[in-house]
């Protein structure tokens, strides 16, 4: 019998064969996760998270550049990432250079593919003695940098119809943290921007999404949380899985995010946090 499907100009039809025509059957695979030549810039990208990031790109073929503020450790990241792995200095707070980085970008590895705007701050501090100076020091960090630097992006982007743009966020947007207010604010605003953005560019070809990061094991957590066991208490009895994350749980994601596999997500941020975000 015969059954009535929706051919591509949206007209109905009750030719069998009709859904099968104009839409093939596509081969599931591995290779939907591949991002063999692309060429991927990730802020911040010499430590914890996002040489992560940079390493399960690297290992999906993508040619990715590193930047951050300290050469050395940069170096050493790529010897690290090995072949495919590039770095340049640069600090993101310094809005001057942000077009600069991407014409450079450009020139010497080709069109700028996905931008993962992973450098960040934070300060833990009571909101009543947060000072001005404190509170902008965040939010140009946090997401006057992150906003410049996705505006160059997407200016190469759009006009060629291409392109992924990922913000990693946080569980501080998501709820309130004590002690950490203008952190929160700068990754409130930026779930914000995710959903301006990606309803402005996706028409274009570029897919605009955010990471939300969960309790993540990296050297600086670590500090962190052996510092403040109530914290670290408090964090593990809301997350249902029993237990922190890894860096590379977050490197997954965003190859995921960046991949063809995410071809129709947009304007979302996903939580990577082991449950963390629905925990009681």
């Amino acid at each position: 019998m015969a059954t009535s499907v929706l051919t591509p100009n949206g007209h109905s039809s009750t030719n069998g064969t009709a859904l099968a025509m104009a839409a093939p059957a596509e081969q599931p695979g591995l290779h939907v996760f591949s991002l063999a030549g692309r060429v991927a810039l990730i802020t911040g990208g010499g430590t914890g998270i996002g040489l992560e990031i940079a390493r399960c790109m690297v290992a999906v073929g993508a040619t990715v550049i590193i930047t951050g503020r300290r050469e050395s450790v940069l170096q050493e990241s790529v010897v690290d990432l090995g072949e495919g792995a590039h770095y340049l200095v640069n600090d993101v707070s310094d809005l001057g250079g942000t077009d600069a980085l991407i014409e450079q970008i450009e020139a010497e590895y080709g069109p700028l593919d996905i931008l993962v705007n992973n450098a960040g701050i934070n300060m833990k501090k009571p909101a009543l003695e947060v000072t001005d100076e404190d509170f902008s020091r965040i939010i140009h960090t946090n997401l006057n940098a992150v906003f410049a630097l996705t505006r160059a992006a997407a200016r190469r982007m759009v006009p060629r119809g291409s392109g992924t743009i990922i913000m990693i966020s946080s569980m501080a947007a998501y709820y309130g943290i004590d002690r950490v207010v203008a952190y929160a604010a700068s990754k409130s605003a930026v779930e914000g921007m995710v959903k301006v953005l990606a309803s402005e560019f996706s028409k274009d070809g570029v897919r605009v999404n955010a990471i939300a990061p969960g309790f993540i094991e990296t050297e600086m957590s670590r500090t962190a949380m052996n510092s403040d066991p109530d914290r670290r208490d408090r964090a593990m009895r809301r997350t249902p899985m029993g237990k922190f994350g890894k860096p590379s749980d977050i490197g997954h994601a965003a190859v995921f995010l960046a991949s063809e596999a995410a071809r129709y997500v947009t304007g979302v941020s996903l939580p990577v946090d082991g449950g963390n975000s629905i925990g009681f």
